[in-house]
């Protein structure tokens, strides 16, 4: 008997905490773009539809980037059509008005366009300065909203850079309130290496609140890199923040930062709230299946805590499928 039919973790809330946390799911983008191995498209399909069936509400499905730039989701036009007939959000990235006219073709209602705190990541990431990037997205936000599409704008490095160290605050409030002010409806904090702490995250917090960006426009993006990711998004939810974005079983880096490991893993937050009392309309036991489905067909264990301790001995995620 495992420990959710025992009745665990027992539900304890704590004050001060949201009744409801809603997971921005990204492990079929986020996580399966940083693969040395392309996934076919019907296994991305499979994932994202076994991800709906344990009552997750938004999973981000693809990113309409050039293929050179991410081949292992050169498939976008393939991928979104097989699985857009769900009932819920599929959210899609588009680095410019060409994604942008691709994921519109195909029907996307909600896109995302992916900006940095920091010059170093900017350029390394899109090959411009923080200000052409944010310049590069206005026609993008502008158009996507004339079009009664949902944008969420992505920051990456608002808590440390591998190029230059730490970030100043006030500089990720700049390029937030600047995102905001073009038009975005929400906003992903993004700890990319994953050097985050809950006394940065509040700061952060504070100061976002001070220059007036709505906390309920706020979602945070933690990476586990220094075993943090939990603790800041218990930082983040004592703050009002209820969006935080996981992945399942935990995939997912960055390619363009060495350094980024895998993103909080969406099992391992899910038993946190769990235990919180907090509701994410997300079965715990069928996500576990999923990412052991997902495992198996990378051909390695799955780097979440929960889903190795639920699967048990007898998963066999490890093996080649």
């Amino acid at each position: 008997m495992n420990a959710p039919e025992l009745g665990l973790p027992m539900a304890v809330p704590a004050g001060g905490l949201p009744a409801r946390v809603r997971i921005h799911e990204v492990g079929a983008r986020d996580g399966l773009q940083n693969e040395k191995a392309t996934v076919p498209a019907v296994v991305k399909a499979e994932f994202i539809r076994r991800l709906a069936g344990t009552g997750l509400t938004t999973i981000e499905a693809t990113s309409f980037v050039h293929p050179e730039w991410v081949p292992q989701l050169a498939d976008a036009e393939e991928l979104f059509p097989a699985v857009a007939d769900l009932p819920v959000d599929l959210p899609v990235l588009v680095p410019n008005e060409r994604g942008l006219d691709r994921a519109l073709a195909l029907g996307a209602r909600r896109v995302a366009v992916f900006a940095s705190a920091t010059e170093s990541f900017a350029r390394a990431n899109l090959n411009r300065t923080l200000d052409e990037a944010l310049a590069m997205f206005e026609p993008v936000v502008e158009r996507a909203k004339a079009s009664d599409v949902h944008v969420r704008g992505y920051l990456s490095m608002c808590f440390g850079d591998p190029w230059e160290g730490a970030v100043p605050v006030e500089q990720v409030v700049r390029v937030c309130r600047a995102l905001l002010d073009m038009g975005c409806d929400e906003l992903s904090l993004g700890d990319t290496i994953g050097v985050a702490t809950p006394g940065h995250v509040s700061a952060l917090l504070t100061a976002l609140t001070a220059a007036g960006v709505p906390v309920d426009t706020l979602g945070v993006h933690f990476h586990d890199t220094y075993g943090q990711a939990l603790s800041n998004t218990y930082t983040a939810l004592r703050h009002g923040v209820t969006t935080v974005d996981a992945s399942a079983g935990g995939l997912g880096g960055c390619p363009y930062a060495k350094s980024a490991t895998g993103n909080l893993a969406t099992e391992d937050l899910v038993w946190m709230l769990r235990g919180l009392g907090i509701d994410t309309g997300v079965d715990l036991g069928s996500l576990v299946a999923t990412s052991v489905w997902m495992a198996a067909h990378l051909g390695r264990p799955s780097p979440s805590r929960t889903v190795r301790a639920l699967a048990g001995p007898g998963d066999d995620s490890h093996k080649e499928h």
